[in-house]
């Protein structure tokens, strides 16, 4: 697997990552939603030099300019509800791309700290041939991404599997190199130390979907 850490080096990035972790920020559930959809236009941008582009001509008014465009269709699909807004920065940036989404949760047993990933709803468009983006904001243990990457493709064949994440643990990190094939690309915005014994994310952010949408039941 190919990994990318996109914020190694200083820029607007490390800024808007500072404010969704930021206790007192969070706060402000719209401005976490616009941050969180700020890094996935970075990270869209950063994941687009990457892409295959082939040669194509436009006419102008005055004329015809030789210049190129991505080679293959690109579809999101984000893993709901965390990755709503995550999304949303990608599709500003890929803005032709069709869109999947894709159910994934932890089921707990007994209410203890064992569980599963249960996948139960999916909507997503065919991507054979195509460049996937998988998104999801938080790579904790790494189980829901393979589980959901195993739902998707069963039968078609993308191009390309990206995963967009933007809070990465080791573990988790770990987990996507044993179980998917090499020619994945992970994009991380930023890598964290650990995993708690709950498998949260530390020091993280919290639980994004609640912090962009409220608590859940």
């Amino acid at each position: 697997m190919h990994i990318h850490y996109i914020s190694e080096q200083n820029s607007i990035l490390n800024h808007f990552l500072t404010q969704i972790r930021d206790v007192t920020i969070q706060k402000d559930s719209m401005r976490f939603r616009k941050n969180i959809e700020r890094i996935g236009e970075i990270m869209a941008y950063e994941l687009s030099k990457t892409l295959d582009y082939k040669n194509i001509d436009v006419q102008t008014p005055l004329g015809i300019k030789h210049t190129t465009t991505i080679a293959e269709p690109v579809v999101l699909c984000s893993i709901l509800r965390a990755g709503l807004a995550l999304h949303t920065g990608f599709m500003n940036f890929f803005d032709d791309a069709e869109n999947g989404f894709v159910s994934a949760y932890r089921h707990h047993y007994d209410n203890d700290d064992k569980f599963e990933i249960l996948v139960e709803y999916q909507a997503a468009p065919s991507f054979e041939g195509k460049n996937l983006i998988l998104i999801d904001p938080m790579l904790a243990t790494g189980q829901s991404l393979v589980a959901v990457l195993h739902k998707l493709h069963l039968e078609q064949k993308p191009k390309e599997i990206h995963i967009a994440v933007v809070i990465a643990a080791p573990e988790g990190i770990a987990f996507l190199e044993q179980n998917l094939p090499e020619n994945c690309h992970l994009w991380v915005a930023a890598l964290d130390e650990k995993l708690n014994e709950k498998n949260y994310i530390i020091p993280g952010l919290g639980d994004a979907g609640d912090l962009a949408y409220g608590s859940k039941l």
